[in-house]
């Protein structure tokens, strides 16, 4: 039985949020996807938030969204692709529960964000180097806090969804599934 929180972290166009909507709803958890908690705290936008206050603005308003879920349970907390810029998130990312990384390759995480407005960092001449750039130096902290690292290429929604139940309804998750 998963009676821990899941949360899920990876790079904008992983699959966070659509993933975190399934699995919530297979394991009858609440679901939280904190852009979502900054925007309806803020009552603003997210490309808003980065026009007034800025990266380090919105990154303050992550830290306070992850702090705000401590000592919640039973929930899948979908996380904003650079939660993990700030080192002071790390510990509080393990604390909420079992961290996934939603992983996928430059070309994929280009496909699904390459029409998609709302996205401040891609707001760029070339989003595809913006998007490269990124996850060259994100990867290995979404690796340090997570306990399991999915690569989600070529795989749909459930598959993923199915993994992750998979995973850990086993005695001792492994920390890599191909």
């Amino acid at each position: 039985m998963i009676d821990f929180n899941i949360v899920l972290v990876g790079p904008m166009g992983a699959g966070k949020s659509t993933v975190g909507r399934q699995l919530a709803s297979r394991l009858s958890f609440a679901f939280v996807d904190t852009d979502h908690m900054i925007e309806a705290r803020t009552g603003a936008n997210i490309p808003w938030i980065f026009d007034v206050e800025g990266e380090e603005g919105f990154r303050q308003r992550e830290t306070a969204a992850l702090k705000s879920l401590e000592g919640m349970t039973k929930h899948v907390i979908a996380t904003g692709g650079g939660i993990i810029e700030r080192e002071v998130n790390h510990p509080i990312l393990k604390s909420l529960g079992k961290v996934v990384y939603l992983s996928a390759s430059l070309e994929q995480l280009y496909t699904r964000t390459a029409k998609d407005s709302k996205r401040p960092l891609l707001q760029v001449a070339d989003p595809k180097a913006k998007i490269k750039s990124l996850v060259e130096r994100r990867d290995p902290i979404y690796k340090s806090v997570a306990d399991v690292i999915l690569y989600t290429d070529g795989r749909n929604s459930q598959w993923v969804v199915n993994k992750i139940v998979t995973i850990f309804k086993q005695k001792k998750p492994r920390l890599m599934q191909p």
